[in-house]
């Protein structure tokens, strides 16, 4: 990862880990994952993967679930 792409990152890395001081647990295709780990894995592969928010009775988020897309 070229020194560009980690500036561009920093955003997405910084909201995930104050998302997950927070208490909001992290999931990639059904496995509890870090901010780091999404960060390094998910936005580097060759395919898209789709947040899925997942939130209490009170609306306050609880969960991110990042899930692989299948294009056909």
């Amino acid at each position: 990862m070229t020194a560009k792409d980690e500036r561009s990152l920093q955003p997405l890395r910084a909201r995930l880990e104050e998302m997950e001081r927070e208490g909001v647990k992290l999931y990639v295709s059904g496995t509890l994952a870090t901010s780091e780990y999404i960060v390094r894995h998910c936005i580097n592969e060759d395919t898209v993967y789709m947040p899925d928010y997942v939130t209490d009775e009170s609306g306050r988020v609880k969960e991110i679930r990042y899930d692989k897309i299948y294009m056909k």
